[in-house]
């Protein structure tokens, strides 16, 4: 596999084999440039084999001694290690952080859970969906009278999951730098999907956050901030809160700005009635481009597919192949991603490790 090249250059990773936010955290860890080993039980297959990329697997058998001997093998040759078993498992298998912080004093150890290590929920199964529900995110989501939609994975297991272990190991691993002394990350996704609705938990505390699911500022209720269908059927997203985008807006879609006063509630269900109205008379493209070049804050409402297709994403190089372009960017050690990494004989991934530190 070819030397990586981004900020963390030389920094070795264990990657316990698992699902969801693990393997993104994995992925992203390897496009900054560290040099990730997947613990892998085989093959990846499924949806997420994709993102089994720019690292390399040791495939090992966890359920043997001889396994476990090599796996703690591997941990204690790496920098840190992160694995999103339930509370317990790595204990259990004899790879626990006790065990492995003794080997290797200064190891960064990450434990990805969606309950947490602790709490009465710590050992109970659960998915995106239930982390998010607990924590008040989705119920703020979607409108008032419906059942709140499943905004897909991504506020659990990548925002609230993988966001918050990437950026827990990267702060322990620069303590660890400094100290010589690891320690164990407890990246949870209810604290991290808490963490990320610190502004709506604050204007809920304050009763600036009452008006239902669906008739506040920033969740559709707004006229402002929401999606309209147009004639098509297909949508656009509008965005338009400050008041000279907002302004912006109006004169775009032909109404008269001196009609509504933007933030007057009361006229919020008229004003509404409004945008929505003239949006319904063009397909979506013909507003895609009125708006395009403009502040107004009018965007279409994409499919993936369609996605690769729009000049901003093509021009940015947003995407690539099958995946998006690493991100975020950075000017000196530019991240990158290689091709899928092969699997590797176990004693392969020790001497290439063992080289590395000498």
């Amino acid at each position: 596999m070819t030397d990586h090249t981004g900020p963390l250059a030389g920094i070795r990773i264990v990657e316990m084999d698992a699902i969801g936010p693990v393997p993104l955290a994995g992925m992203m860890l390897a496009d900054m440039g560290a040099d990730v080993v997947r613990i892998a039980r085989g093959e990846p297959r499924g949806p997420e084999a994709p993102l089994i990329a720019n690292r390399s697997s040791v495939v090992i058998d966890l359920k043997s001694a001889d396994g476990v001997a090599a796996a703690r093998d591997l941990i204690a040759r790496a920098d840190a290690v992160i694995e999103g078993f339930r509370p317990g498992v790595m204990e259990r298998l004899g790879l626990g952080p006790d065990a492995c912080l003794a080997a290797n004093p200064a190891l960064v150890f990450v434990r990805m859970t969606g309950w947490g290590q602790a709490g009465p929920l710590a050992e109970r199964a659960g998915h995106d969906l239930n982390y998010i529900a607990i924590t008040g995110v989705l119920g703020a989501i979607g409108a008032g009278g419906t059942a709140p939609p499943p905004p897909l994975n991504l506020i659990g297991d990548y925002g609230g999951g993988a966001m918050f272990a990437i950026s827990g190991i990267l702060a322990a691993l620069l303590s660890a730098r400094a100290t010589g002394r690891g320690q164990v990350v407890d990246a949870a996704m209810v604290d991290g999907v808490a963490t990320l609705s610190s502004l709506f938990h604050t204007l809920s505390g304050v009763g600036l956050w009452s008006g239902g699911r669906g008739g506040n500022l920033l969740d559709g209720g707004a006229p402002f901030y929401r999606c309209y269908p147009c004639a098509d059927g297909e949508f656009v997203a509008v965005g338009a809160i400050e008041p000279q985008f907002f302004a912006l807006l109006l004169a775009g879609l032909g109404i008269d700005g001196a009609r509504f006063a933007q933030h007057d509630r009361a006229g919020w269900p008229a004003l509404a009635e409004a945008i929505g109205g003239v949006f319904a008379t063009q397909p979506r493209d013909h507003w895609a481009a009125v708006f395009g070049d403009t502040d107004a804050c009018v965007t279409p409402v994409l499919s993936f597919a369609e996605a690769r297709a729009h000049r901003h994403v093509a021009a940015r190089g947003i995407l690539d192949g099958d995946l998006p372009a690493p991100a975020p960017r950075f000017s000196v050690t530019p991240a990158e991603r290689q091709s899928r990494a092969p699997v590797l004989a176990l004693e392969d991934a020790l001497a290439r490790w063992d080289q590395a530190k000498r």
